[in-house]
């Protein structure tokens, strides 16, 4: 009598092996599904919070958008600084440069 075709308990020996493999792959498989359940979770998650990021992005550079405005700028300039655009007159060339740094100025 062969080792694989003794019996136990009314079974052979085979059977029994074959079986338990057999649980072992459906338990295995299950874990694995299990497992790849969650990472698909944990994924779909991220995606979230990338495509919220993105949006807060977006948001903020209309944000910049809006408060980089020239006429806005020179509004705030005008009102709270005092400031105003500067004349023709006190235009310069480059050539008179230097007298200016150095602060001579001719008239």
């Amino acid at each position: 009598m062969s080792f694989l075709n003794r019996k136990v308990r009314g079974f052979r020996l085979i059977d029994v092996v074959a079986l338990g493999v057999l649980v072992a792959i459906i338990l295995s498989v299950y874990l694995a599904k299990t497992m790849a359940g969650k990472e698909r979770a944990e994924i779909a998650s991220v995606e979230k919070q990338i495509d919220a990021e993105k949006a807060r992005i977006r948001l903020l550079q209309a944000e910049v958008a809006h408060l980089e405005q020239p006429a806005r700028i020179e509004t705030l300039s005008t009102t709270h600084l005092g400031m105003a655009p500067l004349q023709a007159k006190h235009e310069t060339t480059i050539d008179k440069l230097s007298e200016i740094a150095i602060g001579k100025q001719k008239p």
